[in-house]
C-alpha cells in the first residue's frame, strides 16, 4: 500500500468561475508544492482541458485523474472521474450537447478558456458551462457508468448545488458509495445527521477555483499501486470509491 495525497476536485481556467491563471500546469505546480500524489481536474460539464492537465502532471511526477462536475437536470452537482483520458474524452462528447444552450456572457460569468500542451490559451468555449444538463442524478450515474466512470456528489456540506442541499437527503437508490465533503469538520455531523452518509466513504476535496485553494496535502488515501503505473492507481482508486 502507499499512502497518496489527493485532490479530487479542482477546476481549469475552462470553468468561468475559476481564475484564468488556473491553467493546467499551473494546477500540477502548485500540487507538487504541496506534495500532492493525485489530482483530478473537474470542470463544470467538460473534460475539454484534461489532455493539457495529463501532460502537466506527467512532468511533475503526479498521477492524473480525468473528470468532470456534472451538474444534473435537479441542479445537483456531481463528480464524475474516469479511469482514462479516452473514457473522459467520450463522456465529454456525449455531455456537451445535453448543457442547457446559453450562451457565455464572459463579463459576468468569466472566460472560458482551452489550453494546449504548452500551457498557452488555444481556444474558449462559448456555451455557457456552467448551465445544468438534461440528465437526472439517477441517468447520469447510468450514463457515466457507461464510460467506466464512477460517481458521487460533490460538497453535500455546502448549501450552493450540493444533494442534501437541493433534495432534503441522499436517496439511497442512487447507489452512491462514496460522498465528497468541502470541509472534513462536518463529517461527523452528517455520518450521524444521514443513513447513506453514514455507510459511505468519505472524501474531501478543495473545489478550488484558485491556486491558493488547492489542498495541502493533508487528505490521503491508501492505494495498492503495485506493479506501479498511473493507470493502475487510477483504477485502484475508482475501485476504493465504489465499493
Amino acid at each position: 500500500m502507499t499512502s497518496y495525497s489527493y485532490d479530487l476536485h479542482i477546476h481549469s481556467c475552462l470553468s468561468p468561475c475559476a481564475d484564468d491563471d488556473m491553467t493546467p500546469g499551473n494546477i500540477a505546480g502548485m500540487g507538487s508544492l504541496n506534495g500532492l500524489g493525485i489530482m483530478a481536474l473537474t470542470d463544470h460539464n467538460t473534460c475539454g482541458n484534461c489532455p493539457s492537465f495529463f501532460k502537466a502532471c506527467r512532468t511533475y511526477g503526479i498521477v492524473p485523474v480525468p473528470g468532470m462536475e456534472l451538474t444534473t437536470s435537479e441542479d445537483v452537482h456531481i463528480i464524475c472521474l474516469f479511469p482514462e483520458l479516452e473514457n473522459a474524452m467520450a463522456f465529454d462528447a456525449e455531455i456537451a450537447p445535453r448543457i442547457m444552450p446559453i450562451k457565455n456572457r464572459p463579463e459576468i460569468f468569466g472566460n472560458q478558456l482551452y489550453i494546449d500542451g504548452e500551457d498557452e490559451v488555444c481556444g474558449t468555449q462559448e456555451r455557457l458551462l456552467i448551465s445544468a444538463t438534461d440528465l437526472d442524478i439517477a441517468a447520469a450515474v447510468k450514463k457515466a457508468g457507461e464510460y467506466g466512470g464512477v460517481c458521487y456528489p460533490a460538497h453535500i456540506d455546502r448549501p450552493s448545488n450540493g444533494i442534501i442541499a437541493m433534495l432534503g437527503d441522499i436517496p439511497p437508490e442512487y447507489g452512491f458509495r462514496c460522498v465528497e465533503f468541502n470541509d472534513g469538520a462536518n463529517e461527523t455531523e452528517y455520518r450521524e445527521k444521514y443513513a447513506v452518509v453514514k455507510n459511505t466513504r468519505a472524501l474531501v476535496s478543495s473545489d478550488a477555483h484558485r491556486l491558493w485553494q488547492i489542498s495541502d496535502g493533508t487528505n490521503r488515501l491508501d492505494i495498492d499501486d503495485e506493479p506501479y503505473s498511473s493507470s493502475l492507481v487510477r483504477r485502484r482508486l475508482l475501485e476504493l470509491i465504489s465499493k
